[in-house]
């Protein structure tokens, strides 16, 4: 079993970090403070998160010092990434992992922050949560209520069930569909497919062996996410999962499809041909990644994959 963070509770100071690349307005970051108040928190600022060095929200050294700093801080009780971007896989070799198992607290983020959620659960052992991030979501104007619930839910510890609505049926985005048809349960991993690809053969790769694995991605067309699929497959570790569930992967429609004079695939015949061989049960469409509708799952946690009704549900704690 992974280690549980401490739910949060109203009032509870978080702490605000950029571990990837800044965000492209500088704004940002006093909007998100006032995001994160309007939640109910305090703030806690990490040193460098206004930092710039090229496309990195400062230098390696910095934003990984950032990290431990927060984790150590017994008062910092969450963790919230400003932004993904690029950079997260370039902090794996600097972090202190007995830092974060002694120190378990939860850590949000999704897209480049995947490479740190599989770098806690492997070697810290500790569940994370991929989630909404600040400039990147929580600080728009039309960030949707089914996502803020989602995540506030998860994270004071309220979270669906056994036998209630899973993030697909809640969602008022109405775009599931079943590949194949069944049932699966265990541990969730995954995040976004181009960052897995990077973790393989590393020690931050994880174990896929009997999960339940998410993927999810933006702006790669059709022949690059079969690229990946197939760099999966031919590592060996697609094959072991229990189940596998897609979310919505923005702008990966092939813009020449239409007009092009030789045959292009689409993202579902590339799904099809890629994950329907693996003959587990299969569910793509789900509210989560770069989407609006993102909802907050927790890497390392159990749930059931649901594909009769084309559904993905927590079912054991995420905090304690």
């Amino acid at each position: 079993m992974p280690i549980l963070p401490e739910r949060l509770h109203p009032g509870d100071t978080v702490a605000l970090v950029a571990p990837a690349s800044p965000p492209p307005d500088p704004r940002a970051i006093d909007l998100s403070i006032s995001a994160l108040e309007e939640l109910g928190f305090r703030v806690k600022l990490a040193p460098h998160a206004r930092q710039r060095h090229g496309f990195l929200a400062g230098t390696d050294r910095e934003r990984a010092g950032d990290l431990m700093r927060m984790f150590g801080d017994r008062k910092v009780k969450a963790i919230f990434c400003v932004r993904g971007g690029y950079g997260t896989g370039r902090l794996l070799s600097l972090l202190d992992y007995g830092i974060v198992r002694r120190n378990p607290k939860i850590f949000v983020g999704y897209s480049d922050i995947t490479a740190l959620h599989c770098a806690f659960l492997r070697r810290a052992n500790l569940l994370s949560f991929h989630g909404p991030m600040l400039s990147s979501d929580i600080i728009k104007p039309d960030f949707p209520a089914f996502a803020r619930e989602s995540l506030l839910c998860a994270l004071m510890g309220t979270s669906t069930l056994p036998g209630a609505a899973g993030i697909g049926c809640d969602c008022p985005l109405k775009v599931v569909s079943i590949l194949r048809r069944g049932m699966a349960s265990g541990q969730l991993i995954g995040g976004n497919l181009s960052l897995l690809c990077a973790l393989l053969g590393t020690p931050f790769q994880p174990s896929f062996k009997g999960k339940i694995l998410f993927l999810e991605d933006v702006d790669e067309p059709p022949y690059r996410l079969d690229r990946m699929l197939t760099h999966l497959l031919n590592a060996g570790v697609l094959q072991t999962v229990a189940g596998v569930a897609v979310g919505v992967c923005e702008h990966c429609a092939d813009p020449k499809a239409k007009t092009a004079r030789e045959y292009r695939q689409t993202l579902d015949d590339v799904l099809k041909e890629r994950l329907l061989p693996l003959k587990v049960p299969v569910v793509t469409g789900l509210p989560f990644g770069h989407t609006r509708y993102n909802a907050t799952l927790p890497i390392g946690g159990r749930v059931l994959l649901d594909a009769m009704r084309g559904d993905l549900v927590i079912t054991g704690p995420v905090v304690r």
